[in-house]
């Protein structure tokens, strides 16, 4: 599993994966997004995106239903970015329960306040927080 910046795959590997997944936003993700590629194919993507000093959002994760197993380290690949780039904390907004349980596992806490992201307008689904250490 290859974690690539999405501006440096090449246009026909990301078209046909934006083709099969037209509720991707192709613009956000080449501005600052990733994507995952496995076995030479793109799988997923997502943003890690700094909404404040330390504090970073993981946006639009995902995985193909194919590879879906490689979720768990694939989060923990993210978490391990996101202490290179001197993140303190790192928000994720899930709605799946199954992401509810695996952010759990990887000890996400569930959050009620959300700081920074009451100016986003995302009402379903649950916020957790991982403390970067």
């Amino acid at each position: 599993m290859n974690l690539i910046q999405a501006n440096k795959v090449s246009q026909e590997k990301l078209d046909y994966f934006l083709q099969s997944n037209p509720h991707m936003n192709k613009c956000s993700l080449l501005q600052k997004g990733y994507v995952v590629e496995i076995k030479g194919k793109i799988e997923g993507c997502f943003m890690l995106e700094e909404m404040e000093e330390g504090t970073y959002w993981l946006k639009q994760l995902y995985i193909t239903q194919t590879e879906a197993a490689v979720l768990p380290v694939l989060l923990e690949s993210i978490l391990t970015m996101a202490k290179q780039q001197h993140a303190k904390r790192v928000y994720v907004h899930s709605h799946q329960p199954v992401v509810d349980i695996l952010l759990e596992a990887l000890q996400f806490h569930p959050q009620k306040e959300r700081a920074f992201v009451n100016k986003i307008d995302q009402k379903d689904g649950n916020w957790w927080l991982y403390h970067v250490s």
